[in-house]
């Protein structure tokens, strides 16, 4: 320990750093956050169409008209 006393300017000298330094990384993976959630939405979209359309063939009746 130096024995300096910590002042109120030197606290919101390296809040504001650190602040800074938060802000840059979250701007950086913002990108990258919504790629994937892009990403995601088209596989969610896919899975939903794909099945949406097993369950139509499935329930679709067939009929046949027979002349006599």
């Amino acid at each position: 320990m130096t024995g300096e006393k910590i002042t109120r300017d030197d606290l919101e000298a390296k809040f504001r750093e650190l602040k800074g330094e938060a802000d840059e990384t979250a701007a950086s993976a913002q990108s990258y956050l919504l790629g994937a959630a892009v990403a995601v939405g088209v596989v969610v979209l896919l899975v939903v169409f794909t099945l949406g359309r097993r369950k139509g063939k499935k329930r679709t009746t067939v009929v046949e008209i027979r002349r006599v």
